[in-house]
């Protein structure tokens, strides 16, 4: 059985639904310094693998989806190279370690 009485009506204004962060919070986070890569790994065009082989292993190397790594193989294709990552020195050994796997050839440089 519900109470009998005045009913009240609550509004919630949408700005008290917005989350506020910490003052202290923000001031660290404005602080931070935001990492710039500082090297880049270029894909060179390749006459020996077909398009998927290198498609694959551009997904292999990065985790880029398959778009992506399509549009990367396309730009090494037509303009004979292409930047496939971008990141530190021991990110970009890696993505070039696995790309040189099957053979690809790839530099590795300072942005």
């Amino acid at each position: 059985m519900l109470a009998s009485g005045p009913v009240v009506i609550v509004r919630v204004s949408r700005l008290a639904e917005a989350p506020v962060a910490d003052p202290i919070i923000r001031q660290i986070q404005e602080l931070e310094p935001v990492r710039q890569p500082s090297h880049r790994v270029i894909l060179f065009n390749d006459d020996y693998h077909t398009m998927d082989e290198v498609v694959l292993q551009i997904q292999k190397a990065t985790g880029y989806s398959l778009e992506k790594a399509e549009a990367i193989m396309w730009e090494a294709h037509t303009r004979g190279q292409a930047v496939v990552y971008c990141g530190d020195l021991e990110d970009c050994n890696r993505v070039a370690s696995i790309l040189e796997d099957i053979g690809l050839r790839v530099a590795i440089e300072p942005v």
